[in-house]
């Protein structure tokens, strides 16, 4: 369905002359997510397809399964097809847009400037990144991420794990995609450094207990 909606998008911005006009951005809000409190048979008709990649985790989850989300940018005559690793989050796209049409940006904007990340010409972007789940926060320096410890479920009631770990976690996902090895402790020093890069960019807003929304 995903695919029939593209096309047919293309094809009417083809068809209007608008398809060499049209930047256009086709991503995720969050991660995958097959029993939402609904029943609609998902779980049964996906058989043996993994909607999340072998990332860990899903929608709700800190894990990389439930933040790490597609993007695809496409404008036909500008921008050369490559496959990028560069960090960036969908809020960087405000401020790099704006870039685009000439805006005037207010200082201290969450929101980032990587308009040659999103083009293409530049495949790297952003060197650190909080991450964030209903209220958890984790943080990610280049291929290192930290999640810090939270009470509650392991999992939802939907199955998804929900990134709730005893205690600071590290893992290194150049290696380890599916975040499977806790290697805080083969890294301290690395470890600390992360924690207290993490505490000064949240300024506070950790908390180690977040309130559990129960599914409608």
């Amino acid at each position: 369905e995903a695919d029939w909606c593209v096309g047919e998008l293309l094809t009417y911005l083809k068809k209007e002359g608008l398809l060499e006009k049209t930047l256009i951005i086709f991503s995720s809000d969050n991660g995958p997510v097959l029993n939402d409190g609904y029943k609609d048979g998902a779980p049964e008709l996906a058989g043996k397809h993994a909607p999340a990649g072998g990332l860990r985790g899903g929608k709700y989850s800190l894990f990389d399964g439930g933040t790490h989300i597609p993007l695809f940018v496409y404008w036909k005559g500008k921008i050369q097809p490559v496959k990028s690793d560069a960090l960036v989050c969908q809020m960087d796209l405000l401020a790099s847009l704006g870039s685009m049409v000439g805006a005037t940006l207010p200082d201290g904007l969450d929101s980032r400037n990587y308009l040659n990340a999103f083009m293409g010409t530049e495949l790297k972007a952003r060197e650190n990144l909080i991450i964030e789940a209903q209220g958890r926060l984790g943080y990610r320096s280049g291929d290192w991420i930290m999640m810090p410890p939270y009470k509650g479920s392991q999992r939802n009631l939907t199955g998804n794990e929900l990134g709730n770990l005893d205690e600071f976690s590290l893992f290194d996902v150049k290696s380890d995609k599916g975040q499977k090895s806790n290697v805080a402790g083969r890294h301290p020093e690395l470890l600390e450094r992360l924690k207290q890069e993490f505490f000064v960019q949240t300024d506070g807003f950790y908390r180690s207990e977040v309130e559990e929304e129960p599914l409608k």
